[in-house]
């Protein structure tokens, strides 16, 4: 049987609104999925995970082509689209589902993140140490419907504008070697 060309990542940097849409940008990176990991109740609904009470995380689960894009590449877009010197919070939301955290799919993605980790808190750029989780995947639960492709269907809506907005454009100016060529 022939091996796929795609790996599985997951990460949590807050809403998951927010970092579905950064990575549905960038190249190499395919079917990304919101949903919640690392918690304790089966098959959680929006409402549980929002009020902090079955342990999960907002996550994305996405596939990439690691011949297009490596995973130290997506690492360093998720340490800065989101603050990963807080416990608990980006920016207004606050609670363990706004976590910052890495599950990883690999042995060898948990030592990338472990590194990439522990290069940031021996710089001077990151200032505060980091906070984020490094956590084997055990489930990934997928969000409801009405979650996929959130920022694509309401690009007007105030959250989208004043939030997610400033995030993607971030990431056009500091990322543009990583963007997808359909990606303005």
């Amino acid at each position: 049987m022939p091996q796929s060309r795609f790996e599985v990542a997951v990460f949590g940097g807050g809403c998951f609104w927010c970092t579905e849409a950064v990575f549905s940008i960038l190249r190499g990176v395919h079917s990304v999925s919101p949903g919640y990991a690392g918690g304790h109740v089966d098959h959680p609904t929006y409402d549980q995970v929002s009020a902090g009470t079955s342990g999960h995380a907002e996550v994305i689960r996405f596939e990439y082509n690691p011949s297009l894009i490596s995973y130290p590449d997506l690492l360093n877009v998720f340490f800065a689209t989101h603050d990963p010197t807080t416990v608990n919070r980006q920016g207004n939301d606050i609670g363990p589902q706004y976590r910052s955290v890495i599950f990883f799919t690999t042995p060898e993605q948990k030592i990338s993140a472990e590194e990439f980790i522990r290069v940031l808190n021996t710089s001077e750029e990151q200032g505060a140490p980091v906070v984020t989780r490094i956590e084997s995947l055990t489930k990934f639960w997928p969000a409801e419907d009405y979650h996929e492709k959130y920022y694509e269907n309401h690009k007007e809506q105030s959250y989208c504008q004043i939030v997610i907005n400033p995030k993607l454009q971030k990431v056009k100016e500091k990322f543009a070697n990583l963007l997808a060529s359909s990606t303005g």
